[in-house]
């Protein structure tokens, strides 16, 4: 058991299936009393049977105040988990606008909205753990999802963020930033994410044992494929050596899709 979740106050967004279903499992494993958040409120609520958690179904980014009451007044830690995905890396075609602000708004502003909600709390009493689902993608990149990339990005930015200004003041911060996993996500990401994914992709459960073990060493960075460490040094060290590796991989899916 992890003595930092016993008992604790637990939310995970997104979390009717694949990593989000994964964590409200493993929290509530380890004694924690979980609030199970989806957009499909009976995706939400067979989690949260299966787990005995508490079902709060609704747009993640509205949902801090009701789960705080649903867990008795206080959150311990938050799982900023839920995200979408879309295909779309053409600079060239159509710009779609609502595509760029779901992600947006979904991938980042979900987390800025919940953070606003919870830090008063967690710096009055001096304690708080936030978690974001950010993907390898905000620390590299991913081909033929520019909305995604790019959002990730500014998701794993503001965890950052977060841990830079409020760690002396007891908040706790974890990015989690696995490449593919095996969730309906990954299979909505198409050829890109064949070629790219699907070849070293895990399952959740490997997501939150990573996650876990980042809890218990009081990790900011949490890397379920070991490599990404790699891949993020060579694209600070050498960052045209690495786009030229980028870029051929993005012909190779260009001429196999």
């Amino acid at each position: 058991m992890v003595e930092a979740v016993q008992g604790a106050g637990v939310v995970v967004t997104g979390a009717g299936g694949g990593i989000g279903a994964a964590l409200a499992c493993r929290f509530a494993g380890e004694g924690a009393r979980v609030v199970v958040n989806d957009l499909d409120a009976g995706r939400a609520q067979a989690v949260a049977g299966e787990i005995g958690g508490i079902a709060v179904p609704g747009d993640a980014a509205a949902i801090v105040g009701e789960a705080r009451e649903a867990l008795g007044g206080t959150v311990d830690v938050y799982c900023a988990n839920a995200g979408v995905a879309f295909e779309g890396g053409d600079a060239a075609a159509p710009l779609d606008e609502k595509v760029w602000a779901a992600s947006w708004d979904v991938n980042v502003m979900a987390h800025v909205r919940a953070a606003h909600e919870l830090l008063p709390d967690w710096l009055e009493r001096g304690s708080g753990r936030f978690v974001s689902t950010v993907s390898a993608a905000g620390l590299l990149t991913m081909i033929g999802a520019a909305p995604y990339a790019v959002t990730k990005h500014g998701a794993y930015a503001f965890a950052e963020w977060l841990s830079l200004t409020y760690r002396h003041r007891g908040l706790k911060v974890h990015a989690i930033c696995p490449q593919g996993v095996r969730t309906d996500m990954l299979a909505a990401t198409g050829s890109a994410g064949d070629l790219v994914l699907q070849p070293t992709a895990i399952e959740p459960d490997d997501v939150a044992d990573a996650l876990f073990k980042g809890i218990e060493e009081d990790r900011f960075l949490v890397l379920p494929h070991p490599e990404v460490a790699g891949f993020y040094q060579a694209r600070a060290t050498d960052p045209d050596r690495w786009l030229a590796g980028m870029n051929h991989i993005q012909q190779k899916w260009e001429t196999t899709r």
